[in-house]
């Protein structure tokens, strides 16, 4: 039908020329905050794309659902203003016909937000935080850059080697402050380097010596060596390898339901019911008001997107500290949008207004 078909056409090309604008701008934004990252040591510098590229796919759910917003909003508030609206309401179409075609445009999309929100949000969340563990496993002695001060993997010793070192493996003039069995040791050498010593590495120094000195007032001792081996590597934690809930599967989450987990299930649900409602919310508030200009109604309609996705947010915390629960939750935002947006739909389709709606006021006899 020319009606659908026309419609169809219009909506594709506002959908992409709206995505690939959000994607740049998300692309940048995400390039800056990774930059950060590596400058601060959290990420490394070479895999910085990378992470880039897995931080905008897990973002994929929410650019998908706002361009698709805008592009029907921005599609049928034009053909408002230009008065194609009057033409297919002349012609027997109302407001409510639109649905169908839009929903016929929508579902892949719709099916694309259901797989980047239940698979893409997790694999990516796993991916960055996969590299970022990576890189902060690695040596101490591959952290240290020559010339800088740099802490160790858990933050209880602090490195320094002089900028003219021969390689990676080899140091000169090192110095190492560390805090061990409520003592704080500062130990300097000529000169080091990495040894392995069956599953372990070491960082062997030669010709400098050792000063251990209690954190509560007390003796200071003073030692030189010739050769002195100390070990080197990630002093990680292991109680904190647990994944978080953002980067474990939709069905790992389903077989364990923590509040946390709950928490995270309901988000990931929760967008795509939300890209659901956006469709229809995005029908009831497109209009051709000229008074308000043309950027009104995208205003409007990018106000109640940040809100809904702001709620959705603020859920699934609600739903991770157990203050709700995940159906009542889901019942009152989702269910509650839903209504609304029918509600909505159906006034504006049978131009119901307050002064039909009230009774009429009796004229005296």
């Amino acid at each position: 039908m020319l009606f659908h078909s026309s419609l169809r056409k219009e909506l594709s090309r506002s959908f992409g020329a709206t995505l690939v604008v959000l994607i740049t701008i998300v692309m940048t934004m995400m390039l800056i905050r990774t930059l950060g990252l590596a400058a601060k040591g959290s990420v490394n510098p070479s895999e910085v794309f990378l992470v880039m590229t897995y931080t905008v796919l897990g973002y994929m759910p929410t650019i998908l659902s706002l361009s698709l917003f805008i592009a029907i909003v921005g599609t049928l508030s034009r053909m408002f203003r230009d008065s194609e609206m009057v033409i297919w309401f002349s012609a027997g179409r109302g407001l409510a016909d639109f649905a169908p075609p839009l929903f016929r445009f929508a579902w892949p999309i719709l099916l694309l937000i259901a797989v980047f929100a239940l698979v893409g949000w997790p694999w990516a969340n796993s991916q960055t935080l996969g590299m970022r563990d990576q890189y902060q496993r690695r040596s101490d002695i591959e952290r240290v850059a020559p010339g800088e001060f740099r802490e160790s993997a858990g933050r209880l010793r602090v490195f320094f080697i002089d900028k003219d070192s021969p390689d990676s493996a080899t140091a000169n003039n090192v110095f190492i402050s560390s805090i061990e069995r409520n003592r704080q040791i500062v130990t300097s050498a000529q000169s080091g380097r990495v040894e392995t010593i069956g599953d372990t590495r070491y960082l062997m120094l030669s010709n400098g010596q050792r000063l251990e000195r209690p954190l509560v007032p007390g003796e200071i001792k003073i030692s030189e060596f010739q050769t002195y081996g100390t070990k080197i590597g990630s002093e990680v934690d292991p109680a904190g390898n647990a994944s978080p809930a953002r980067a474990r599967t939709t069905l790992a989450l389903l077989r364990e339901p923590s509040t946390t987990n709950l928490g995270e299930l309901a988000w990931r649900i929760g967008m795509v019911l939300a890209a659901i409602n956006f469709v229809l919310l995005a029908l009831t508030v497109s209009s051709g008001n000229p008074r308000v200009g043309r950027s009104g109604n995208l205003l409007f309609a990018l106000g109640a997107f940040v809100l809904y996705y702001n709620l959705l947010n603020l859920g699934q915390n609600w739903v991770g500290t157990g203050r709700y629960s995940v159906g009542g939750f889901m019942l009152a935002l989702h269910g509650g949008a839903l209504a609304l947006g029918l509600l909505w739909l159906t006034k504006r389709h049978f131009n119901w207004s307050w002064g039909s709606i009230r009774p009429a006021a009796r004229t005296p006899p």
